[in-house]
């Protein structure tokens, strides 16, 4: 079937099952922003492949709701389907929650997977229904009746990060939540989110593509804890030491009967914005604490066994990304090569690596106009050959035992317009004036993100997504809840108190439909400065260790700061990475490629 023929497939399923209007959003049970195969139902119905959007669906309408990264890839994806494109944030556009109650008529029904919706969610759907004289119902898995070829659910093993990288123990980590539990007044802690699991039980996995978290739940009590995974996943080694810190293993299917059993003495601390609405249903006779899992901000506070193999990682990852950089300006005019055999190339450098694992997220190699598409991935249909001239963005990280990596550079593959060494030569200096802030202790990302917007917007443009995002220590690429952002939203934490040991990417950019994308990113760690009669004063340390393309610079429009700034950071990846070359030719480029302006 093409989207189409699926969309109407789905249709019949909706008029069998007494549905309306369904929403299918991108989402498994566990609130993940990357997922797996299994729950990708939206991407199956309408063809969009992005990380992030909702498809409504009537029996005359279909509608897919994302953001300014995907727009040129949505229209594009989306075409033939009979689906339109709803661009989130553009003036005169709905959210989807007005739209979908907007196509209910008095008694129908408004359905959505339970399982796969926070019980926040389900709770204001189930208001706008109710202001259509409508109602809300969980479909269950309704996709489930048409996918025919629908991909298994995940089988892979999960493994133990030991302690010299994880740098606490599980025990510990358990100790403090309990701690944060009794501060709320609980005696029970409910976690459905993956990475928050693995970092508490210092579990790592294969369940989703580039993540490697293990699909299961977790119940943290007063005196133990229960972990529900399957118990294929689970080995004597895991299980031994799990049982150390107190944690029994169980199914993963018993998580349900578990809660339904609690009772009114019981006080379950949970974040409802990110439990699904089917296991909050399953509390009914036991006390809800509403609260953010205190695994979410410990996690994002790096401790120092972390930070120090977070800066090898970056090392490593460096060494491969340069040499990429001294391929593609050797080989340029001379090679053949495409978005795809660039890519590829990358993680063969990557794999060189002691201790990797595999790539943190999937490589944007995009050139020329591919590259205005934010999150842009090359398929054979749409893989351009690359050419001695004009940018080439690469945006790519990787998992290695010591962290997470995540970088972007853009090339200059030959001669480039004036126009996109200005563009260029704005984003360096965006991403240095934030790197560079001293600011203290209190600020958030919204008060520090216009120090990377404003070279941007002096230009009378602007990037339609945040700044930065936090990363996780072996852990999702994109980790709350720390960013830079510069206005607030329902969905993210802008207003987050940045702390010591945080790691927020910096990653500023332009993007000019049909001709070309500039994005360059380090990443950084919140660092204590100083603290006088004024308070704390905190500052950033770039870990990220690649060059930045000095040939689409115009070193004359920086300032004397901005200059030192970049020589001093490219005498670092000098220093650090030069040993680590292979061949003198390599060494004699990376000195010029890192050369003082």
């Amino acid at each position: 079937m093409d989207t189409a023929e699926r969309i109407g497939a789905f249709r019949r399923a909706m008029r069998d099952a007494g549905v309306d209007v369904a929403i299918v959003p991108t989402a498994d049970s566990h609130a993940s922003e990357y997922i797996a195969d299994h729950f990708k139902a939206r991407e199956w119905l309408c063809g969009f492949t992005g990380s992030a959007g909702t498809l409504v669906v009537s029996q005359t309408e279909a509608a897919l709701f994302t953001d300014g990264r995907y727009f040129i890839q949505a229209e594009r994806q989306i075409a033939g389907s009979g689906a339109k494109l709803m661009r989130m944030g553009v003036p005169g556009v709905p959210a989807m929650e007005e739209y979908a109650a907007g196509l209910l008529s008095h008694g129908q029904a408004l359905g959505v997977d339970f399982s796969l919706v926070s019980a926040k969610t389900a709770q204001a759907l189930s208001h706008r229904a109710k202001e259509r004289v409508a109602r809300l119902c969980d479909t269950g898995d309704l996709i489930g009746r048409v996918w025919r070829d629908r991909p298994a659910l995940p089988q892979e093993k999960a493994y133990v990060l030991e302690e010299k990288y994880a740098g606490e123990s599980c025990a510990h980590k358990l100790e403090r939540i309990r701690g944060e539990m009794r501060k709320a007044g609980a005696n029970l802690h409910l976690v459905n989110v993956l990475d928050d699991i693995a970092w508490t039980l210092n579990v790592r996995g294969g369940d989703v593509l580039f993540t490697p978290v293990v699909m299961s739940y977790l119940l943290v009590g007063p005196n133990g804890a229960d972990w529900f995974v399957d118990e294929g996943k689970a080995g004597e080694d895991v299980r031994r030491a799990l049982a150390a810190a107190g944690v029994r293993v169980r199914g993963y299917g018993e998580i349900e009967a578990a809660l339904r059993v609690l009772g009114e003495g019981d006080r379950v601390l949970l974040d409802r914005s990110r439990v699904t609405a089917r296991l909050c249903a399953c509390l009914d006779r036991a006390q809800i604490v509403e609260g953010s899992n205190p695994a979410m901000r410990m996690k994002a506070i790096k401790n120092e066994t972390e930070l120090a193999c977070l800066r090898r990682a970056h090392v490593k990852d460096g060494v491969a990304v340069t040499r990429l950089m001294y391929e593609l300006k050797r080989d340029a005019g001379r090679k053949r090569m495409t978005e795809i055999s660039v890519s590829d190339r990358l993680t063969a450098l990557r794999a060189e690596q002691e201790g990797f694992i595999s790539p943190s997220f999937r490589t944007i190699c995009a050139y020329r106009e591919n590259a205005a598409m934010m999150h842009y991935s090359a398929t054979p249909q749409s893989d351009a050959a690359i050419e001695p001239r004009d940018l080439l963005l690469i945006d790519s990280g990787g998992q290695y035992y010591e962290g997470t990596t995540d970088v972007t550079r853009t090339f200059a593959m030959g001669e480039v317009t004036p126009e996109q060494k200005r563009h260029f030569t704005a984003v360096l200096r965006a991403m240095l004036d934030l790197a560079g802030a001293r600011f203290l202790y209190g600020c958030t990302g919204i008060n520090l993100d216009i120090l990377a917007r404003g070279p941007i917007w002096e230009m009378g443009i602007d990037y339609r997504c945040g700044t930065g995002h936090g990363v996780g220590f072996l852990l999702s690429v994109h980790e709350g809840p720390n960013g830079f952002r510069w206005r607030r939203s329902d969905t993210r934490s802008e207003d987050t108190v940045l702390e010591p040991g945080m790691v927020t990417t910096d990653e500023p950019g332009v993007y000019i439909e049909g001709s070309h994308g500039i994005r360059t990113e380090n990443e950084l760690v919140c660092r204590e400065i100083e603290e006088n009669e004024y308070g704390r004063f905190l500052g950033f340390e770039i870990i990220t260790c690649v060059p930045v393309d000095l040939d689409a610079v115009l070193p004359e429009e920086l300032t004397a700061r901005e200059r030192a700034q970049l020589n001093a950071y490219h005498a670092f990846v000098r220093k650090t990475l030069t040993p680590l070359m292979e061949t003198d030719d390599e060494r004699a480029w990376l000195a010029h490629a890192t050369r003082e302006i």
